[in-house]
């Protein structure tokens, strides 16, 4: 076979990627690379045309752990901007947000095997909702975002919820990041002349404990009145909701991920090896739940007294599940993570308590 049927098999799924590494490392460079270039390009323009933005493409190759194949998404990013037109700010923001560290150039086989294992990686992911037109297409209308200076307040006051070693002073940081929060959304929703639509950005879970954050992240999406569809699969939740509420989910559902971690370290030193692994979901399930609930408290007492907006933070939740139904037709709810530790579960809900936003 030629070096172009080859790298087809591996593309069509017909050949594993090892076994073409191994035909094609005596092949002629020039035609090897030829082919396994349009295949890759190819590859991408199919993603990148079908609703993968490169801040994420770049997240799902990379957390795979080869940088060669990172700096290979980075690269095409950037060249797939080349003569397209118009292009969203935000698509290029990323692309251009890509850099790679320069480094020793890799041999030609480590750079072959990388290439050859992302194409049969990048034919198996899917197409994914439309969030940002990809360049060469119209534009959409922009979100719209909220007072800088708010937001700007509360990256302060959860970076001082993080930094300090008191769980009083981080309890009170991130409780006054979220009643910010919330009577910024009470001042926005009474004025009129703000004619904002609900949006939907997707937001990257990590591993380890993907199910357990993915519910800690939607546990504070659903008290700034969003919703999030988790798709494991592929590593990411998706949150639906008004802009500037999105803004305040991922930074605060942030901050809350460093101090849950924070804590589930500290409280972890004693528990027996074997147990390890029980007592960290256990943790962060129950974490997640009293975050939810002392969050959702946080929100009432702020609203009590504001009764006649009822009626319009009602009409904007609507909005939100029918933005969410439109996209997703058909989610399946999935069963919560099992609790196999109460040591676990307990040490969870009082490092949320200590997280508390009164």
């Amino acid at each position: 076979m030629s070096a172009r049927e080859i790298i087809d098999g591996v593309r069509s799924g017909a050949l594993n990627y090892e076994d073409a590494l191994d035909a094609l490392t005596g092949a002629p460079a020039a035609e090897t690379d030829a082919a396994l270039s349009a295949a890759l390009s190819a590859e991408f323009e199919r993603l990148f045309s079908n609703g993968w933005q490169p801040a994420e493409l770049h997240r799902a190759v990379a957390r795979r752990g080869n940088p060669l194949q990172g700096r290979l998404v980075a690269e095409a990013a950037r060249d797939y901007l080349r003569g397209r037109e118009p292009v969203d700010e935000r698509w290029r923001d990323q692309a251009d947000g890509l850099r790679t560290a320069e480094g020793r150039k890799p041999d030609r086989i480590a750079v072959l095997d990388a290439s050859l294992d992302l194409l049969a990686e990048l034919r198996r992911m899917p197409r994914i909702e439309i969030l940002i037109p990809p360049p060469g297409t119209p534009l959409t209308t922009v979100p719209h975002h909220g007072d800088q200076r708010i937001l700007d307040r509360v990256r302060a006051l959860l970076a001082k919820a993080e930094s300090t070693e008191f769980p009083a002073e981080a309890e009170t940081y991130s409780a006054k990041a979220q009643e910010l929060i919330t009577r910024y959304r009470i001042e926005e929703v009474t004025v009129a002349a703000v004619d904002v639509v609900p949006f939907a950005r997707r937001i990257g879970v990590d591993h380890p404990y993907e199910s357990e954050k993915a519910g800690l992240l939607d546990a504070v999406a659903s008290a700034n009145t969003c919703r999030t569809v988790w798709s494991q699969e592929l590593g990411f939740s998706t949150v639906f909701g008004f802009d500037t509420d999105i803004d305040a989910v991922e930074l605060i559902y942030t901050s809350l991920l460093v101090q849950a971690n924070r804590a589930m370290v500290r409280d972890e030193k004693n528990v027996r090896k074997a147990r390890l692994k029980a007592f960290r979901r256990s943790f962060l399930v129950a974490y997640g739940v009293r975050i939810g609930e002392r969050l959702r408290q946080t929100v009432a007492r702020e609203l009590t007294g504001h009764d006649h907006l009822l009626p319009v933070l009602r009409n904007r939740e609507i909005k939100v599940h029918e933005a969410l139904d439109k996209a997703f037709p058909r989610t399946v709810r999935v069963r919560g993570s099992r609790v196999d530790s109460l040591e676990g579960w307990e040490s969870g809900r009082a490092a949320a308590d200590e997280a508390e936003l009164r």
